[in-house]
């Protein structure tokens, strides 16, 4: 057989392979990464902050991403975020305040101080108080630096993460004087 012969099959080869990558390969790459960026996503999440909600072993959530999830967002919705201490780590809290709204820092210490949330930013904070860097430490968060909206856990344990945080205007729970 002939060089010229032997490597004419593999040719057809290469070419046949090259066709099924660009009938098949590149446009399941292509709606993926749709998917993901404009619809949602499933990210893991680990670590104590957000006890008793998600597991300190790790949860795996699903995260909306689908257009106009930002206006969506309401306090007590658990959402991603982009660490504003390291860009390179995503993060899960629970929104407490949005722009506009006036809330306490930290209910927890003696001496409370109040801020009110600039617009474009949020308040978040983890449901683990004592364990948890959050608004406390860095202070309100760009909208921007929003990454989804959390909708549920899917694994271990699959559940709705509904949003049940109950709002009473003008009531400030460890109030010193009460």
């Amino acid at each position: 057989m002939s060089r010229q012969r032997l490597f004419a099959g593999a040719g057809r080869f290469a070419w046949s392979t090259a066709k099924i990558g660009v009938r098949v390969v590149l446009p399941t790459a292509c709606l993926l990464h749709a998917v993901f960026d404009y619809a949602g996503e499933i990210s893991p999440s680990m670590g104590p902050s957000m006890l008793p909600t998600l597991n300190l072993a790790g949860d795996t959530v699903l995260v909306e991403r689908l257009p106009g999830w930002r206006r969506r967002v309401q306090v007590g919705d658990l959402v991603v975020f982009i660490s504003p201490a390291n860009p390179a780590r995503r993060a899960i809290k629970r929104v407490l305040g949005g722009p506009g709204d006036t809330l306490c820092v930290d209910p927890t210490k003696d001496k409370l101080a109040f801020v009110q949330v600039p617009r474009g930013h949020v308040w978040l904070q983890g449901d683990n108080y004592s364990n948890s860097t959050d608004s406390r430490t860095h202070g309100p968060i760009p909208q921007a630096l929003l990454r989804g909206r959390v909708l549920a856990c899917v694994w271990p344990s699959p559940r709705l993460l509904p949003n049940n945080v109950e709002i009473v205007p003008g009531q400030f729970v460890g109030h010193a004087s009460d």
